[in-house]
């Protein structure tokens, strides 16, 4: 009837250092913490398993805010190129691609990322065009705001040198007015409509191998965006269904519906009510990326003065996004990065206040203070990646230029000025290691390098690292009530790690391994041999 999870350092988040013996667990919640043996003799007649830490350490379940699931597991099993260091290693892994492909099957890729080049290298369309021996190529950048088309894909989507840019997206162009193959936002949606569908079962794969990967990371679970990037909305819905069967895979899925899919999904949201799979709040974008530069910036970028960025938006239209959601009894959620996109979506919530709930500020990338004054006013939460520190740095500091540098992902200073954020990888777009995450937000560095940090005042503590990851997640669902500590009352959910992050060096904090990964009181990855034997 109940499980007895002891002989560990258990860690219940609720207050900094605070931490406990042993918890009873009975149908996916914890009925009481304390010592092994009070709770022994208090529930001796429940008891019918008992959970063996080993003297490992729990924390409350790990739940990344921000990722895309499917997306991820696209990224685990099709070209994976964000890990390539030069333009010659990219060119290499895309032939070595297109020889395994018939003559007419898309040359599809994910994540190149120029900034990783010497040369800051992007590929003309015509250098694809010899690379993928005249098949259509579609290349995500590491941003998902830019992507890389060659002529035949070009061709295909119509577009052509008299083809306007459509709202929101930019159709690179030589200085003939050629398309070049770079696509900027939603550019690419001109060319995404026109590559085949993968098939159910494909969505299905993608779906579970990402979830099996995620909880071998120790993640309990994530807040996700899919709804809208696999043609009709049931498709993935169907993905969901099928996967986290409550059965061979448990894990908590927080969805949010692209306001491009909420039409659809209205209609058939009835035939999806899962038991691990809840739905969220409306999902928009306000602007793109700094790495493309299309970020919505309020000053030009420092490296290229001529644009501010995109917006994807009119004042008018977001408005009118965000209304829709209050109509529907919906909070939004809206991707903005650059400091000019999140005063539109600030004033955007402000003419149409929540009637309830939290509103959610994606990423956050660039603030002042008249910004996080205006935030502090509002109900919102702020959804933040602290692995972007690692990804963006350097680089970054070329965009914006060292006036406003200090401005950018102040992790620090949203949480003195008392702001709600909950921490997320952006997977597939970085790295979904939730370590690697708690790793960045308390060092402000790549795990290779040994300064001191970029904008070394904006790094957090132990304790809030890992509290974006608990708490934050589930303040983000207005669910810090039953998730995010481990307390009476709340979901037995739980992260359990071979060393004690309060009390290892920084650099061990990569080192950590994931013992259990535990949701609704079970245990669903289980590394105690390998851990055991190593």
């Amino acid at each position: 009837m109940g499980t007895l999870f002891f002989n560990g350092k258990i860690y219940t988040m609720v207050n900094e250092g605070e931490h406990i013996e042993a918890v009873y667990v009975e149908n996916g919640k914890i009925i009481k913490t304390g010592t092994e043996n009070d709770l022994s003799e208090t529930f001796s007649k429940h008891i019918t398993k008992k959970v063996d830490l080993k003297g490992y350490v729990m924390y409350p379940g790990f739940v990344d805010s921000h990722l895309h699931l499917i997306g991820h597991g696209e990224k685990l099993i099709k070209l994976d190129l964000s890990e390539m260091n030069s333009a010659e290693e990219m060119e290499y892994a895309l032939r070595e691609k297109a020889s395994t492909l018939t003559s007419d099957e898309w040359l599809l890729g994910e994540g190149w990322n120029e900034n990783n080049f010497i040369d800051r290298k992007i590929f003309h369309r015509k250098e694809l065009d010899d690379i993928s021996g005249g098949r259509p190529v579609l290349l995500s950048r590491v941003c998902r705001h830019a992507f890389l088309a060659n002529t035949k894909a070009l061709e295909m989507a119509g577009i052509t040198k008299d083809t306007n840019d459509p709202p929101g997206g930019i159709i690179v162009r030589d200085s003939d007015g050629e398309a070049t193959g770079l696509l900027h936002d939603s550019a690419a949606e001109l060319v995404k409509k026109v590559v085949p569908e993968g098939s159910q079962k494909y969505l299905n794969t993608a779906l579970k191998t990402s979830i099996k990967h995620l909880l071998s990371l120790g993640l309990t679970g994530g807040h996700s965006e899919d709804l809208s990037y696999y043609g009709y909305v049931e498709r993935p819905l169907s993905a969901y269904k099928s996967v986290i069967d409550g059965e061979e895979i448990k894990f908590r899925a927080h969805l949010l519906v692209h306001h491009e899919a909420f039409e659809d999904f209205k209609n058939v949201k009835r035939e999806y009510e899962l038991p691990f799979v809840e739905y969220g709040a409306l999902k928009i974008f306000a602007d793109g990326a700094f790495g493309g530069r299309t970020a919505w910036l309020s000053q030009p970028y420092n490296d290229a003065p001529e644009t501010s960025g995109v917006s994807i938006h009119a004042d008018h239209d977001l408005g009118k996004l965000v209304q829709k959601a209050r109509d529907h009894h919906m909070n939004v959620a809206v991707h903005t990065i650059g400091d000019k996109a999140l005063k539109q979506t600030i004033e955007a919530i402000k003419n149409n206040p929540a009637k309830e709930g939290r509103d959610r500020l994606i990423h956050v990338g660039l603030v002042d203070d008249n910004l996080i004054a205006d935030m502090k006013q509002l109900p919102v939460i702020l959804d933040i990646q602290p692995g972007f520190v690692a990804s963006d740095f350097p680089w970054l500091i070329e965009r914006l230029g060292t006036d406003r540098i200090p401005n950018a992902f102040p992790f620090r200073r949203l949480l003195d000025e008392e702001l709600i954020c909950a921490g997320g990888s952006d997977a597939p777009i970085e790295p979904v290691n939730p370590l690697l995450g708690i790793f960045v937000a308390v060092t402000r560095r790549k795990p290779e390098e040994s300064h001191e940090g970029y904008v070394p005042e904006q790094k957090l503590t132990m304790f809030e690292a890992i509290s974006l990851y608990t708490i934050g997640s589930a303040s983000a669902i207005m669910q810090e009530d039953v998730r995010g500590f481990i307390k009476e009352g709340y979901f037995a959910d739980f992260t359990v790690l071979d060393r004690d992050l309060f009390q290892v060096s920084e650099d061990e904090i990569l080192k950590s391994k994931v013992v259990f990964t535990i949701v609704d009181g079970d245990i669903v990855y289980d590394n105690i041999d390998e851990n055991d034997e190593s």
